[in-house]
């Protein structure tokens, strides 16, 4: 470099110029070194550029088509969709069943869809062509003859049931305040329809009844018949009831006038026969424990439903008490596999497979926590942890007692039906 000074070239790289001594400026090595790498990083760039629109533009082998599946078309699980229809008195086992069920190999790729409808209402729905249902799971097998005749209206040649299969048993019961029970058993002798629509009819109430004037009149209510599997029941119970008799309930003996009339004058003294009956039997019982005795004094509800919310009312109101009615009926809660235009072989697959999930033991066990007799003969009902066991001091039974009654025709159940209505007509 140039001595400023003298002009002469040192090239030896001194501070200082061997010529004349003047200082030598030293050069900006950083700036020179930056400018440096900087061209070369232009220079690579533009190489790889260049290399990559040739090997864009040159031909070369595809990739596979496994290859291109996961890179542009990620692919996705197709979730089947099962749609149970089910009465609500088995909410809480079905709701553990399902979250349960979802932990199993045959769940994967599953979801099952509850929805809680009156088991008539249900059956209704699916005539209509509710799409949403692949799977009716009633109370009991009661209207299963007028949902097939109905069916069969518009769908002559299907079944629409592809399978059924029992889930557990369930008889009826009168649940009632144990402090009216014991009032009512007195003057009584027996809780049955027939003293049940004389305590209703009593002009007194409670006063002529017990000399219990504050306890007002004799409060006493079922589901509406028309939409709900527990007042449908209600109603063939009072019928075999008033006739004496378990099976071959006919025409004839419904549309008898002495009985008609006891229909009328005990259906139109019920809680609920003026602004509207409950559809639900698990929101019948929960409005007993919730309301007490100002609102009801007894209910006919399925036996589950009173073992899942006796030791609720306890901490409430006061003890229930449990009565079985000399005439009862076996509730089987079917599961019927539907068989329908909008139900695909994938669905009743899934659907069946749920199915064989709730008889097993554990699923079994469960539904007897909530009430239910299991259809597993596996599964003991009088063992220490049996609600019917522990719960014997308030009337629970692990033994039935009582007649249980045949399910009658179908012309049977519309006839019940149409006197009841015409009971609620003056309402």
């Amino acid at each position: 470099m140039k001595c400023p000074k003298c002009l002469q070239e040192n090239r030896d790289g001194g501070q200082f110029c061997r010529q004349c001594g003047a200082e030598i400026p030293r050069e900006k090595s950083g700036i020179r070194t930056a400018l440096i790498a900087l061209a070369a990083l232009i220079f690579m760039g533009l190489g790889i550029g260049l290399m990559t629109i040739f090997s864009v533009r040159s031909p070369g082998p595809p990739l596979s088509a496994a290859v291109r599946s996961e890179t542009i078309y990620p692919p996705q699980t197709d979730v089947v969709h099962v749609g149970v229809a089910y009465g609500t008195e088995k909410k809480d086992w079905f709701t553990w069943a399902v979250n349960e069920f979802a932990k199993t190999p045959e769940a994967r790729g599953v979801q099952i869809d509850l929805i809680p409808m009156g088991s008539l209402e249900a059956a209704q729905a699916i005539v209509h062509g509710n799409q949403s249902i692949q799977v009716w799971s009633p109370a009991s097998a009661l209207y299963k003859r007028v949902f097939l005749r109905d069916w069969a209206v518009s769908h002559p040649e299907q079944n629409p049931i592809e399978s059924e299969q029992q889930l557990a048993l369930t008889p009826m019961v009168f649940v009632i305040w144990q402090q009216r029970y014991e009032e009512f058993a007195k003057h009584y002798q027996q809780v049955n329809f027939r003293n049940i629509a004389a305590a209703m009819n009593e002009p007194g109430g409670w006063n002529n009844i017990a000399n219990k004037p504050d306890w007002g009149f004799f409060k006493f209510s079922h589901t509406h018949p028309n939409r709900s599997n527990s007042g449908l029941v209600s109603l063939v119970l009072m019928a075999y009831d008033y006739h004496a008799t378990h099976r071959a309930l006919s025409t004839s003996q419904i549309t008898d006038t002495a009985f008609q009339q006891w229909l009328v004058s005990t259906e139109k003294n019920q809680v609920g026969a003026a602004s509207g009956l409950i559809d639900s039997t698990g929101t019948l019982m929960n409005a007993m424990v919730q309301r007490g005795w100002s609102t009801y004094d007894c209910v006919m509800v399925y036996e589950s439903n009173a073992v899942d919310r006796l030791r609720q009312a306890n901490g409430r109101w006061g003890p229930l008490r449990v009565v079985y009615p000399a005439y009862n009926f076996w509730n089987d809660h079917p599961f019927y596999v539907l068989n329908v235009p909008w139900s695909s072989t994938t669905q009743r697959k899934a659907a069946a497979a749920f199915c064989r999930f709730l008889l097993t033991e554990p699923a079994q066990h469960e539904a007897m926590i909530h009430g239910f007799r299991p259809a597993n003969l596996d599964v003991a009902t009088n063992g220490p942890d049996s609600p019917f066991v522990q719960f014997a001091d308030v009337g629970l039974q692990a033994a039935v007692p009582g007649v249980f009654c045949e399910p009658p025709d179908a012309e049977v159940i519309e006839s019940l039906l149409l006197g009841w209505q015409r009971s609620q007509a003056g309402n």
